[in-house]
């Protein structure tokens, strides 16, 4: 690997689905390593003041996500179906990625989760999607146990803590060594840094 990228990401973000879902391979192909970093976005937007998605304060910014979502996930062949619920509690599913990480499997867990909730538009907060995510995970669901380690919700209150302080206020995004780059359209170019190829 010549490189590598810090991937933040948040299970109740639409944009992080679409990521999630292609970071791996592209990454890979530049021979850029990536450390996936679960955070908690609730924290960063009660600081702003908000106590909900900004997609779901500006009701216009909202309908033009959804709809955007329609597009980018049928133009690259992704299932999408809008959740009843937005945006959902991923605290669990967070804690549950930190422990899959244990076992060398967060990206097949991630991808699990997204699929569950951005491509079948189930809920990540109950307890029996997510133990079927663990299967597809190919993990077992002991790790629910797991998950509600101490060390392991420290693990997570100490990366959303790591995220603000770097300057990180949504998702997804990556870092590059000190370079912040935003937004599931900015993927390539903190790759293209990653790899040595932009200043």
């Amino acid at each position: 690997m010549t490189g590598r990228i810090t991937f933040w990401f948040e299970f109740a973000s639409t944009y992080s689905y679409l990521s999630v879902m292609r970071i791996g391979e592209l990454a890979a192909a530049r021979g850029v390593a990536v450390t996936w970093k679960p955070f908690l976005l609730g924290p960063i937007f009660a600081a702003q003041g908000w106590d909900t998605s900004p997609f779901n304060i500006y009701p216009a910014k909202g309908r033009y996500m959804w709809r955007d979502m329609e597009r980018m996930c049928a133009a690259r062949g992704l299932p999408f179906c809008r959740p009843e619920v937005f945006p959902q509690n991923g605290l669990m599913a967070a804690r549950l990625a930190l422990a899959a990480a244990e076992k060398d499997r967060i990206e097949a867990f991630a991808k699990a989760v997204f699929q569950e909730q951005f491509g079948a538009g189930a809920d990540i907060a109950d307890e029996t999607v997510l133990q079927s995510c663990l299967s597809k995970a190919g993990l077992y669901p002991s790790l629910m146990q797991r998950a509600q380690a101490p060390d392991i919700k420290s693990a997570l209150r100490a990366q959303t803590d790591e995220a603000i302080a770097a300057g990180i206020f949504g998702a997804p995004s990556f870092t590059s060594g000190a370079e912040l780059f935003w937004g599931d359209d900015r993927l390539e170019q903190a790759l293209e840094h990653a790899s040595g190829s932009e200043i």
